[in-house]
């Protein structure tokens, strides 16, 4: 019996090439979508990680403030004046740097999309 036989005799071995096909088409219409999810969860995370790091800088900030007050020691208003400043400086930096990433993350994920398509 030739392979002509047996089509002509099962159609479901006549669809099988198709199905291959069908299947080959359908996994391939479905990766780029799933990397370019896993791109956006990975900007994402990066984003979540950027304001982590900045509320933990917020954390410390005001940890040092509240040490300030429990000081044994009398502070000058010119130390005082001084900590603060030390301490708006951190937090100015902080902020800067938070702004800076913000502002890359578009474009590492523009990026990313590019190079998953």
């Amino acid at each position: 019996m030739t392979q002509h036989d047996d089509t002509a005799t099962n159609p479901a071995l006549a669809a099988e090439p198709m199905m291959e096909w069908w299947q080959q088409q359908w996994s391939q219409g479905v990766t780029p979508m799933a990397r370019m999810q896993m791109a956006w969860m990975q900007s994402m995370a990066e984003a979540m990680q950027f304001e982590a790091q900045f509320l933990k800088t917020l954390a410390e900030s005001g940890q040092k403030i509240a040490q300030s007050f429990d000081g044994d020691t009398p502070q000058t208003p010119a130390e005082m004046q001084k900590r603060y400043q030390a301490l708006i400086s951190e937090l100015t930096d902080a902020q800067m740097d938070r702004m800076k990433k913000a502002a890359e993350l578009s474009h590492d994920f523009r990026r990313r999309v590019w190079e998953e398509l």
